[in-house]
């Protein structure tokens, strides 16, 4: 048996009288990649921010790497990765400044930065860009920039929030190529949110079905299909299955906004 590396107990979060993540509990293990899918709106976002310590929990545990998020959130934040929805580089610099900026902020020791720059530009695909202006690159090296930054401190977890919103198939398919040799080069787990369920249906091992803030289904692609008793299924027909809702539906006129703009800042 896989031991597990994330452990959520009881998450709860309230916004005045809205309830945005309503009493969930699962587990991630160790090397797993692991898919929260949903509608915008669903609660998934919420989430990460709660386990990467962004947001307090109104009740609720999590530990993380032995590290609890309510009680020890500097520990947590030095064990994890995290790539945002909306993009984190800055376009004025090159993509060897937004790194060494990182690598500081991270408190890598001075004399390992320039080494450890060098290893993930080169693991990524970027080391010949290291020199150029990031506002000069594609949608799909932007978020491999942004994956190499969160993994500069070689964190066992990397959480990404809608990690290829707004790329072509071509660049997700290369952004999904170093995320997997990340879990299988280097043991990493990945949490990843996302809305597209072909994705998480292509990518995941496990897959947890968010809506309306709670957990409807957790499993494999193939035990959650399985369940809907259909024949061909697919993830999305699972997704209807556990929520009585399609994915369209979810979220609200400021979540829709929000989504169009990232996918005209990746592009």
């Amino acid at each position: 048996m896989p031991s597990d590396i994330i452990t959520v107990t009881n998450l709860t979060k309230k916004f005045k009288n809205f309830t945005a993540v309503n009493n969930i509990s699962f587990s991630v293990h160790e090397k797993e990649v692991f898919a929260f899918v949903g509608p915008n709106g669903a609660g998934k976002s919420t989430t990460i921010k709660m386990l990467i310590t962004l947001l307090a929990p109104t009740s609720g545990e999590a530990i993380i790497d032995n590290f609890s998020i309510t009680r020890q959130s500097g520990e947590v934040r030095r064990v994890i990765g995290y790539v945002p929805q909306m993009i984190s580089v800055d376009g004025t610099l090159t993509a060897q400044e937004n790194m060494m900026l990182m690598a500081k902020l991270y408190d890598i020791p001075s004399k390992d930065r320039e080494k450890r720059i060098t290893e993930v530009l080169t693991f990524l695909e970027l080391q010949s860009l290291r020199e150029t202006m990031v506002r000069n690159f594609s949608g799909g090296m932007i978020r491999k920039l942004e994956i190499g930054q969160a993994i500069l401190h070689h964190p066992p977890v990397l959480f990404l929030d809608e990690p290829t919103s707004g790329l072509d198939p071509i660049a997700r398919r290369n952004v999904w190529k170093h995320l997997f040799e990340l879990r299988d080069n280097f043991g990493t787990t990945i949490f990843f949110t996302t809305h597209y369920m072909e994705e998480a249906e292509e990518v995941s091992e496990r897959v947890a079905i968010m809506h309306g803030g709670n957990i409807a289904a957790i499993g494999s692609v193939a035990e959650l299909k399985e369940k809907t008793k259909a024949s061909h299924a697919t993830l999305e027909d699972a997704f209807i299955f556990f929520t009585g809702a399609t994915i369209q539906e979810g979220g609200t006129f400021r979540d829709v906004k929000r989504a169009r703009l990232q996918d005209r800042r990746l592009r």
